[in-house]
């Protein structure tokens, strides 16, 4: 964790029920933003013990998939305008999905409009493929994304 919090005090939310599903996921190759949701909801955020469904960093309602296109968009709001951690966060939403859905999606991270101060360049880092693999090449961010992603303290 980081010392010298950038948001001390975040609003936190319950956790939502998870809804049940019967279907395979990857049965048809079909997502919905349901599936999506439901991988991506417990990551850890870098700088509290919360994950980014408890701080409404992401809900359903910000992911939106369309199959014809293979694309899926993801739409995050940081805590706090000045977050530093945002990319961070985005990383680990790439990282996840990269890991959990089919790679013929193109898939694109994205802040809120608004959400944070410096969301051009935030947007510009996350969805190039370049800076991501450069970034996750460093060890340290690795070791932090993967904290994110792999905490059993949720």
């Amino acid at each position: 964790m980081t010392l010298g919090l950038i948001n001390a005090n975040p609003v936190v939310h319950a956790k939502k029920e998870r809804v049940v599903r019967s279907e395979d996921l990857h049965c048809d190759d079909a997502v919905d933003p349901l599936d999506i949701y439901d991988f991506v909801r417990d990551i850890r955020d870098p700088e509290h013990p919360y994950s980014l469904e408890q701080l409404s960093v992401l809900s359903e309602e910000s992911i939106t998939v369309d199959d014809k296109l293979g694309r899926i968009l993801i739409t995050f709001t940081p805590t706090i305008q000045h977050c530093s951690m945002a990319t961070v966060i985005g990383l680990c939403l790439r990282v996840k999905l990269q890991e959990c859905f089919p790679p013929h999606y193109k898939v694109d991270i994205k802040v809120s409009p608004g959400s944070h101060a410096d969301e051009e360049s935030v947007n510009k880092q996350l969805n190039d493929k370049e800076r991501v693999a450069a970034a996750l090449e460093n060890p340290n961010l690795r070791q932090l994304v993967d904290e994110c992603l792999y905490s059993s303290e949720l």
